[in-house]
């Protein structure tokens, strides 16, 4: 019989780990309906999106723009949301 609670009261507190530091395997980006989409035209490099990324999915360029990390961006929106000039739209996924 398998260890694993059966409900999600009996879960450990703290949460359950399939495997410490997995983070670089696990690309996430596979879970997202929709994407953002930068338009560099508007951007006027603050780097706010960069800042409030949660999972590092903005990538900030040497020139100080930035771009998506398509493989770990969750289409959580917030970058679109913290961006002042509207340079992000999230769009369906598949689509652009």
């Amino acid at each position: 019989m398998s260890s694993w609670p059966n409900k999600w009261e009996e879960l450990p507190i703290g949460g359950v780990v399939d495997k410490p530091g997995n983070s670089l395997e696990v690309k996430t980006g596979s879970w997202r309906a929709l994407k953002p989409v930068i338009d560099l035209d508007k951007c006027i490099k603050c780097l706010l999106c960069w800042v409030y990324c949660p999972d590092n999915a903005i990538i900030r360029r040497d020139d100080d723009y930035v771009e998506v990390d398509y493989e770990y961006c969750k289409g959580c929106g917030i970058c679109a949301h913290e961006c002042p000039t509207k340079a992000i739209d999230m769009v369906e996924e598949g689509g652009e």
